[in-house]
């Protein structure tokens, strides 16, 4: 019983011996896999969408870092360790002041720069060489240094008028010129904001002034063609209105000539029924002497109308033509005047900038100085003057033209007057050759009896004025024979010794026909005075 008792006590010591190192082995295999998949996890990094991962080490290829934007990878422990860069944009305030311009004027360009790093892999290679453990602060102070640069480089390369009026240009080299730069130290330019263009020589501002001058100049020269268009108009219509008024005062001057005209003839006519039967024989001679002569008359005067006619259209076109000719000297030298203070304008201008270039290179700050006095001033004063100029050159332009217009419709309106007076008297004297019918010689008498009223009126003005205190006459009583006594042979004298009609024509300015007869003057030459000769000295 005892052998038996041992031997059963063996089995159990047995099994309990050999399960020991197993379960301890497995559960050293199972702490094992857990370290080992702990360690695994750990090791393994997710890169975020806002961060860049650089794993750094021993790494494949000849690259000193491996980068990568998204995903993950798998560090080997003490042979690779990471690292990451952040992405979040860096906002960098640029102060740039006093930077030199292509003409050597010094300016002032406040600007805001967003930058970040870049997620190409080349520039996130070079982030992770030159900025990997630097902090904000000490990107942002490189980043600067860089931009200062490379704006001082491209204001270098512009003109202020560049900078100020082609912002699209100014801000295409800055992006390209920094990009490049900061992509070589792994930055990238999001955006960026230029505050303000100030030069301190105040060049921007007289730019600006001088576009709102010119503005305003456009402004006035567009005033200026409307108020002259208005003129134009208003003269038109005053020159339209004196011409239908010329047009009705010569209709009715006609008319009342035509109604005077009918009513002489019809007196005429009465007067000539009356007359006709008391001049039978002497008239019958005279009749054509007088038809002829005045056929002659006629023609005469109706040639003299005709050449009255063309001379007159002949004034009227030459001082058509001489007022068009006039206006357009005007003109002309108004738009000569103006081209040549334009020239005049740029040869300043010019003079002024190579003037402003050598003070600069010389001593810009004086340069500053006189720019912001001098030049200035005397742009203003020059664009007064021009200003002034180009007033006065079209208020003469419109003074001419008025002018012009004003005479050549009075002058038109005294055409168009005299025309219709000479078609109406040779309407009459026409119709004074009908009335009288075969009695052609009645026409003249009549022209000549309705012009003795004027001839009489004459020779009534030539004594009028004539201031007779007394009239003394000696009368010695009557002669033998003669009842009238000595005043009346003086009063008979006096009135034989009247002018005839001879006398009365030729006083008058009237050439009479020469079937009337001719009288010879029987007035004496005065002698000539003979300066006596002085005796001789013996």
């Amino acid at each position: 019983m005892t052998i038996i008792s041992h031997g059963a006590d063996i089995v159990p010591n047995t099994l309990a011996a050999f399960t020991t190192p197993v379960l301890g082995l497995i559960a050293a295999v199972v702490l094992l896999f857990l370290f080992l998949a702990v360690y695994v996890t750990t090791r393994y990094k997710r890169c975020p969408s806002n961060r860049v991962l650089v794993v750094y080490g021993k790494v494949s290829g000849q690259q000193a870092a491996k980068c990568m934007h998204g995903g993950g990878a798998f560090v080997i422990p003490l042979f690779q360790d990471y690292a990451y860069l952040s992405l979040e944009p860096t906002t960098i305030d640029i102060e740039l002041t006093s930077a030199l311009s292509k003409k050597n004027i010094r300016v002032n360009v406040p600007s805001t720069f967003t930058i970040g790093i870049s997620t190409v892999p080349d520039i996130m290679n070079n982030a992770a060489e030159r900025l990997l453990g630097l902090g904000e602060r000490e990107i942002a102070a490189q980043a600067r240094d860089i931009i200062l640069g490379q704006m001082r480089l491209v204001i270098a390369t512009l003109s202020i008028e560049e900078i100020n009026q082609d912002r699209e240009k100014f801000l295409d080299l800055v992006n390209k010129n920094v990009n490049f730069e900061l992509n070589k130290i792994g930055l990238e330019m999001i955006n960026v904001n230029i505050r303000d263009i100030m030069d301190e020589s105040g060049y921007i501002e007289a730019l600006g002034r001088k576009a709102a001058s010119e503005a305003i100049n456009q402004a006035r020269v567009e005033v200026a063609v409307a108020d002259r268009e208005g003129a134009i108009g208003q003269a038109a219509a005053k020159k339209e209105m004196d011409v239908q008024v010329a047009e009705q005062v010569a209709q009715s001057a006609m008319g009342q000539k035509q109604a005077e005209r009918d009513q002489r003839v019809k007196v005429a006519a009465f007067e000539a029924q009356g007359i006709s039967g008391e001049a039978d024989a002497q008239r019958t001679r005279d009749v054509a002497v007088a038809e002829q002569s005045a056929l002659a008359v006629q023609g005469e005067k109706k040639a003299e109308a005709e050449q009255r006619i063309q001379v007159a259209q002949l004034e009227a076109d030459a001082v058509k033509g001489e007022n068009a000719s006039k206006a357009e000297i005007v003109d002309y030298e108004a738009t000569l005047a103006e081209r040549q203070a334009e020239a005049k304008r740029r040869g300043d201008i010019a003079l002024a900038n190579s003037s402003r270039d050598v003070l600069i290179a010389e001593k810009e700050e004086e340069l500053a100085r006189l720019e912001k006095t001098e030049i200035a001033r005397q742009m203003m004063e020059r664009k007064k003057i021009e200003i002034d100029a180009e007033a006065e050159a079209e208020r003469r332009r419109r003074i001419a033209k008025g002018e012009a217009d004003a005479v050549l419709a009075k002058y038109l309106a005294e055409a168009e007057g005299t025309q219709k007076v000479l078609e109406a008297k040779a309407a009459g004297y026409e119709n004074l050759l009908k009335v009288c019918g075969d009695r052609k010689d009645l026409a003249p008498s009549l022209l000549i009896i309705e012009k003795l009223p004027e001839l009489v009126a004459e020779q009534v003005k030539a004594i009028q004025n004539l201031k007779i205190d007394k009239i003394t006459v000696w009368d010695s009583g009557s002669q033998a024979g003669d009842s009238t006594g000595s005043t009346g042979n003086f009063l008979r004298g006096l009135i034989g010794s009247l002018p005839p009609i001879h006398e009365l024509a030729e006083q008058a300015g009237i050439d009479l026909p020469n079937v009337l007869g001719e009288v010879k003057s029987t007035k004496k030459k005065p002698e000539k005075y003979t300066k006596p000769e002085p005796p001789k000295e013996d």
